[in-house]
């Protein structure tokens, strides 16, 4: 039914997906998620979790989170209601873009979902109130797994857009990516 359009961003592997959109008097509608269609554009994650994370305040930073191995996980964010400024941070140690990152903004508006494999960390800002984030997963939570590196580590350097965020204390307390024991390779993490 839908024809989906992906945009390849500067670090390798992460996507943009945007869906056909199909509106008429009443609103829209379309297919925000197919195997098939994603297969046929060379994506084949088998997602087993759905998370959504709701925020109540514009300003609301969450991240840099991540999984290390041995259960990565590749993730397909979506925002359900509002807009997000979303970060991808590059952790692969042997990688050319290793600490690397980029931004895009993701809002229900626009109906983008961005791809972000494993071996990257993911972050974002919301940049409304009331946002909502829905995530996809192709591993499952694993709390002894699940690490955190901190926002404004000065080796990421990353420009957030300002600097005064509602965050958890975990988040704001995270260890910088020299103190990590992030274990992503490209070899292991592709």
């Amino acid at each position: 039914m839908g024809k989906i359009n992906i945009t390849e961003l500067e670090l390798n592997g992460v996507k943009i997906i945007e869906p056909q959109v199909f509106k008429d008097n009443r609103g829209f509608s379309c297919e925000t998620f197919s195997v098939k269609d994603l297969k046929s554009m060379g994506i084949n994650y088998n997602f087993v979790l759905d998370y959504h994370a709701y925020n109540k305040h514009k300003g609301t930073l969450r991240g840099i989170h991540f999984q290390n191995n041995p259960h990565p996980q590749t993730k397909l964010v979506r925002v359900l209601h509002g807009e997000i400024l979303d970060f991808v941070v590059d952790l692969r140690k042997d990688s050319p873009t290793f600490k690397q990152w980029i931004s895009h903004e993701i809002s229900a508006k626009n109906m983008k979902q961005i791809l972000i494999p494993n071996g990257f960390g993911h972050a974002f800002v919301t940049l409304q109130d009331e946002t909502s984030v829905l995530y996809k997963f192709d591993d499952y939570y694993d709390g002894n797994l699940v690490r955190t590196i901190r926002w404004n580590d000065p080796e990421l350097n990353i420009d957030w857009g300002g600097t005064n965020f509602i965050m958890s204390e975990g988040d704001r307390n995270a260890v910088g990516i020299k103190d990590s024991d992030v274990n992503f390779n490209m070899e292991e993490n592709k």
